[in-house]
């Protein structure tokens, strides 16, 4: 799993990596994915490996214990409950959501712990949550950015009587939402947290998302290591105006899979269960590892390209997380026994439809294809199923449980 032991034999592609290059490093290794989808399911649909999908998970979570660190995985990338109950099992102590809806679903089907990760600004964005909580005792713990924010939550938490343990999100480096660690508006924002009826502070809590703009695996450390420099620098300073920080929350999978891990508390990777051709061109998985494809079916074909009936509807139209991918949307191989041993990449799409270029190797009409998409949290969130395959054959189909979740 990590890039001391990749099973790839070319080396790490870095994040200015084509798919096309990305996909030719692949084809070295992709035998143990090149093997006949499972039944004749409709196409587009999305496909897991189990025994993939297990090894990512335990992986992963013998790593945060070996560091002596907490897991709390981010359920965004999979939206399944009995996904996250998997994840529980090996030792996770919650999950981490995206949004409070999201949050719901895990609360209604017993998740002890979670964590919001997204700054409400207004109070009834929890008013569907909170009385779900409160009623099956969950602890609920969530970010802030600003004064505006400890308000709302405040305001929330008062009016449905919980108590709801607060993060200072931090800005560590991809812009997006947080307080840079040197602004002093960081620690007047965790003072009010800790003063705040109803709140009490949980710590810093950040995510390096641009680690997937990372060139090799030097950068990625050396983004790990200013991490986790910004979150224990800043809680010195709390500490020393006598703020306690219980927890230095970090999150993002290439840090947390391809960087050594941190002297933090908690981690919250997602994208690892499932892993992808952005993971693969950072070079912190194998070809071997990517569990999720999606199965799509040869509908026409012209001079130059093959058409798939997956398009952005199907696969989405990002290229990777926070938009930091290369050219093309996947890696595309034949799914069907006899296929052959070409390696392919989804150029663009239509709302229903991929091109692919053929290079002179073309699929029958109704062949079937397996894409191994850039981005497989943003693919399984375009499915309402999907089909979780066994080595012995057995296929199980499991609900996309938070899938379409809008408040």
């Amino acid at each position: 799993m990590t890039p001391s032991n990749m099973s790839l034999a070319a080396a790490p592609a870095s994040a200015n990596t084509s798919p096309d290059i990305a996909a030719s490093q692949a084809q070295l290794k992709i035998e143990g994915l090149r093997r006949p989808a499972a039944a004749e399911w409709p196409t587009p649909y999305v496909e897991v490996d189990e025994t993939r999908l297990a090894r990512n998970m335990q992986a992963m979570q013998a790593r945060a214990d070996a560091a002596g660190l907490v897991m709390f995985p981010h359920v965004k990338t999979h939206k399944s409950i009995d996904l996250a109950k998997r994840q529980l099992a090996l030792g996770a102590r919650g999950i981490t959501a995206s949004k409070p809806s999201e949050a719901l679903v895990f609360v209604q089907a017993g998740i002890p712990s979670i964590i919001v990760a997204y700054p409400i600004v207004n109070a009834s964005s929890l008013d569907r949550l909170l009385p779900a909580v409160k009623a099956h005792g969950t602890e609920l713990r969530t970010i802030a950015a600003s004064e505006m924010g400890v308000d709302a939550l405040s305001t929330a938490a008062v009016r449905h009587g919980v108590d709801i343990g607060v993060f200072l999100k931090v800005d560590v480096g991809l812009g997006r939402v947080g307080l840079k660690p040197n602004d002093p508006a960081a620690i007047a924002v965790c003072q009010k947290i800790a003063a705040a009826p109803g709140l009490h502070f949980a710590g810093l809590l950040s995510h390096a998302g641009h680690s997937y703009a990372a060139t090799d695996s030097e950068n990625l450390a050396a983004v790990a290591r200013t991490e986790a420099a910004a979150l224990t620098g800043l809680a010195a300073m709390l500490k020393g105006l006598s703020i306690d920080v219980p927890c230095l929350s970090v999150g993002a999978t290439p840090t947390c899979l391809g960087a050594p891990l941190q002297a933090v508390d908690c981690i919250r990777p997602g994208n690892y269960v499932f892993l992808d051709g952005t993971a693969l061109r950072l070079g912190i998985c194998s070809a071997d590892d990517l569990a999720l494809s999606v199965v799509a079916r040869v509908v026409a074909a012209n001079d130059t390209h093959f058409i798939i009936d997956a398009g952005s509807k199907t696969m989405s139209s990002d290229r990777g997380a926070h938009g930091m991918g290369g050219n093309g949307f996947g890696i595309v191989i034949g799914a069907d026994a006899g296929s052959g041993a070409g390696v392919w990449t989804l150029e663009r799409m239509s709302e229903e439809h991929g091109f692919v270029p053929a290079g002179g190797r073309t699929l029958p009409l109704g062949s079937r294809v397996r894409v191994f998409p850039n981005h497989s949290c943003a693919t399984i969130a375009n499915f309402d199923s999907f089909v979780l395959r066994r080595d012995e054959g057995e296929v199980l189909t499991l609900p996309v449980n938070a899938r379409s979740c809008q408040t």
